[in-house]
């Protein structure tokens, strides 16, 4: 338990002092419960019922005492056992720290909750439970936890779906070969004042849409809107459920869409976002087709690109790290749509394109630090290995009453 309180107020800490009127009349040194022949007295368990009403810990604050005592039991045994004992510079730094969270010094916590009746050992015993506990998970699992550098990227990726607006398109691609840009706009403006309903895009979709998801009505599934790129993220902004944009040049084409839906959430979102992706290009051929099945069956990853492409000129793979505004609208386009390790293809005339999304991160002016984040995924690791060790603790226990 590390819940603390901002302030300590004298009212409450009156209130705590009186919680439990029977306790005079108990015998304050009977054992209340045997671990593994280790008794907890009725004064610890009475002394950490106090200490949890001025923390003001959730739950049955009953039940959360007993529980606590016996877990640090187990605690400290294992520590015993394998041999851990935090020195008593060590003990007062962990007080100081937990004192800290109440804006308070250890010796003004100690004074604070002694006027409840809280005897300095309790807080101290409290610390070294967790202290050595941390010691302990450390040595059992810190040097076989492993972070690999993919779960990190799947944490950055996690960062840039933090949006503040999600959006759900659908979109209509209308193919716009040089010398016909001006025929496609003029097209795209003609279908755009005609269609006030998602029917009626839907039918446009499958009568003039070059794209892939003609398909399935031009719908795309629901993306942060920052995974656009910015001029086009920019013409959804302004639009309402149900609205069509204005025609959007995009390169080859000129591209339409209707917002379906939009919703908020309370999460700030990141100001760019930063995605690195690969392109493999190879001329079509009777094979090309079968060729691109293999590669993508075999590419979980952007670097499962390089064997395919050995062999081939320097040019036909490119892998590209770009802030989404510097993207070509048509790649962003198509990126919006990927999830890391997914890809697409795309017709180029004589040649047949891969595109493949790599990571996608947020950029802050701030540079990610990747040691941190393998830290806290880490960290996050070793907590449940630390929660399953300590069930198996506590399953392997003779816990009695006595």
């Amino acid at each position: 338990m590390t819940r603390v309180l901002p302030l300590l107020t004298a009212s409450f800490l009156a209130l705590a002092a009186v919680s439990g009127p029977g306790a005079a009349q108990q015998n304050l040194f009977a054992p209340r419960i045997i671990i593994n022949d280790r008794a907890v007295t009725e004064y610890e368990y009475q002394q950490r019922l106090l200490f949890m009403q001025i923390l003001r810990a959730p739950g049955d604050l009953e039940k959360e005492a007993m529980k606590g005592l016996i877990e640090d039991r187990l605690r400290l045994q294992e520590a015993k056992r394998i041999g851990v004992k935090p020195t008593e510079a060590e003990v007062r730094k962990g007080m100081e720290e937990f004192a800290s969270r109440a804006n308070l010094s250890a010796d003004e916590f100690l004074k604070v909750i002694g006027q409840a009746g809280i005897a300095p050992e309790t807080f101290r015993d409290f610390v070294t439970a967790g202290m050595v506990w941390r010691e302990v998970v450390r040595a059992k699992y810190g040097a076989t936890t492993k972070v690999t550098e993919a779960e990190i990227d799947r944490a950055l990726e996690a960062e840039t779906r933090k949006t503040a607006l999600t959006v759900a398109l659908s979109e209509l691609i209308i193919p716009a070969p040089p010398g016909q840009e001006d025929a496609a706009m003029a097209q795209a403006r003609s279908i755009q004042g005609q269609i006030n309903t998602e029917g009626g895009f839907a039918s446009a979709v499958a009568r003039y849409s070059a794209a892939a998801s003609r398909d399935r009505g031009g719908r795309l599934a629901p993306m942060p809107l920052s995974n656009l790129p910015p001029q086009i993220a920019s013409v959804i902004l302004a639009l309402g459920p149900g609205q069509v944009s204005a025609p959007i040049t995009i390169p080859g084409g000129v591209a339409l869409f209707q917002l379906r839906d939009v919703t908020a959430s309370k999460e700030a979102s990141p100001a760019m976002v930063q995605v690195e992706y690969a392109r493999l290009r190879l001329p079509k051929t009777e094979t090309t087709a079968t060729d691109f099945a293999r590669i993508r069956a075999n590419a979980d990853t952007c670097k499962d690109l390089y064997t395919p492409a050995r062999g081939l000129p320097e040019n036909q793979l490119q892998i590209e790290t770009k802030p989404m505004s510097a993207v070509p609208a048509d790649l962003g386009l198509e990126l919006a749509r990927l999830d890391p390790g997914e890809s697409v293809l795309r017709d180029l005339g004589g040649a047949t394109e891969m595109l493949m999304l790599c990571s996608r991160q947020p950029v802050s002016e701030t540079p990610v630090d990747r040691s941190a984040i393998r830290n806290q995924i880490l960290n996050r690791k070793v907590e449940a290995q630390s929660d399953l060790y300590l069930a198996e603790l506590r399953a392997n226990a003779l816990i009695r009453e006595p």
